[in-house]
């Protein structure tokens, strides 16, 4: 009878680790519930992941019978290999990752697979370059002072297909008109998918309430239930994910580029925050019965007034703001009021707040007690984008900030001096918002020496695609003076 085969050994547990403390606190019996619950929906592995610094998830993929050695920082990351991550050099330490067992997610097109948002840990502590750990700071410091911050995003995408000429096109016939947006036929036509979709987000629990053919050819939007912050920022983290391996199932492919194409709709993710009392559940930006704020009656919108101070702590930061929630070049191309589009492009252009006016950086909806931002778009890493407005809104709130009136007309046709619209405009390049960034003392107190780090990469980024010369340049002007 031949001798079982022997099995290679694995580190010995409570070996020194470069990330993890040897006093992690892990908690038994949840990893003990966990495993059982992924054993019996079938999962084969694991991923416990964190974002690098464009909000792209990261991750080993860990077998189910080494759950436990995952949930206790197993798995270690050279993260100074990955762009925008700091401990840059082949001397540097690694990272752990540890996962938060309350994320845990079966793959709704996969149940084999199981992904966790995690946080990285390096000598023993939550790593400072982490997205998720910036937020969760800035979720914490909300938490102080007695509020939980809300948070529903307007997720906007491409998914398109190969044409025969090589060149991206939509999966639905041309539409002929200037705007497809709501075009029952086009959404129809791509119906098995975009049902596959909204099937696969509401058994996450996400609560889909509509979609839709947004204003782009080949461009959709999922709105759902909005949720705590730290949620919905793992939320988009793992829906961009899913619309990819979702497009993939059917032929396509999904685009987060902000822009893609100079005559279609940019895709945005319009971020809608409130605040509730951590004590009674009250929306604290909705009015109080009974009550009218002074603010609110002098500018004829019926909010609460930490609506209006977190509006005007938005609006001191926002040059800054708009370097995460516009991180890339191309972000920058689709913040115009018209551009190369036949009509407007409904995209945000001023920095300015107003009573449902979609034309401002900030809007006060009629339907709803929460501030858009209109401003984020697609390419957005949502924890760093989420910390820094939970630092501007809460400063606003702790200075009792007035942001002043309002503007309820046409953004598009304000004009004025090149110097005017330099005061008023959010800012025309990525260049413009990162020393806006680099100027902004707030800046230093959210993101510590991750801050650095930011400006050098979205730096290295403008000026790689700055420098370029392309071929239309050279069609234009190659001959021209």
């Amino acid at each position: 009878m031949a001798e079982p085969a022997r099995k290679n050994r694995l580190i010995e547990e409570g070996a020194p680790s470069p990330g993890v403390s040897p006093d992690l606190q892990v908690d038994p019996e949840q990893i003990a519930v966990t495993r059982q619950r992924l054993e019996a929906a079938g999962v084969k592995y694991c991923y416990a992941s964190y974002v690098d610094i464009h909000g792209i998830p990261k991750a080993k993929c860990t077998p189910i019978d080494k759950f436990e050695k995952m949930c206790r920082g197993s798995e270690l990351f050279t993260v100074g290999a990955l762009e925008g991550m700091g401990l840059a050099g082949p001397h540097e330490d690694e990272c752990a990752a540890v996962p938060d067992l309350d994320t845990c997610t079966i793959f709704p097109w996969d149940s084999s697979q199981a992904w966790f948002t995690g946080e990285l840990h390096y000598h023993g502590k939550p790593y400072a370059c982490d997205s998720r750990v910036i937020l969760k700071r800035m979720v914490d410091k909300a938490a102080a002072m007695g509020f939980r911050v809300n948070l529903g995003i307007e997720p906007e995408f491409y998914i398109l297909q190969q044409g025969e000429d090589g060149r991206p096109r939509p999966l639905t016939v041309d539409f002929k008109g200037t705007c497809p947006a709501y075009d029952l036929n086009l959404t129809t036509e791509v119906l098995g998918l975009l049902d596959r979709l909204a099937g696969y987000m509401d058994s996450l629990g996400w609560n889909v309430y509509s979609f839709d053919q947004e204003g782009g050819r080949g461009q959709y939007e999922f709105d759902f239930g909005y949720t705590d912050v730290l949620t919905s920022a793992d939320q988009l983290t793992f829906l961009r994910l899913l619309v990819k391996r979702a497009a993939a199932e059917a032929g396509a492919f999904a685009s987060f580029m902000p822009k893609p194409f100079a005559t279609e709709f940019r895709s945005g993710a319009h971020f809608n925050l409130s605040l509730e009392d951590l004590e009674t559940g009250r929306n604290l930006f909705a009015p109080i019965a009974g009550a009218t704020d002074l603010m609110a009656q002098r500018y004829g919108i019926n909010f609460g007034r930490a609506a209006f101070n977190f509006t005007a702590g938005l609006l001191r930061h926002a040059p800054a703001l708009t370097a995460l929630t516009c991180p890339t070049y191309n972000s920058y191309q689709g913040l115009v009021a018209q551009g190369a589009m036949a009509d407007m492009s409904w995209a945000p252009v001023v920095i300015a707040y107003g009573r449902n006016n979609r034309s401002a950086m900030l809007r006060l909806p009629a339907n709803r007690y929460c501030i858009e931002n209109r401003a984020p778009d697609m390419s957005c890493n949502p924890y760093l984008a989420a910390a820094f407005h939970i630092a501007a809104g809460l400063e606003g709130i702790e200075q009792d900030l007035d942001p002043g009136e309002p503007l309820n007309r046409n953004a598009y046709e304000l004009g004025g001096s090149l110097k005017a619209q330099r005061e008023q405009l959010l800012p025309r390049t990525l260049l413009h918002a990162l020393e806006a960034f680099d100027d902004d003392p707030l800046t230093e107190t959210v993101f510590g020496e991750f801050k650095d780090v930011f400006v050098r990469q979205k730096l290295k980024e403008w000026e790689h695609t700055f420098y370029r010369i392309n071929n239309e340049q050279l069609e234009d002007h190659l001959t021209f003076i």
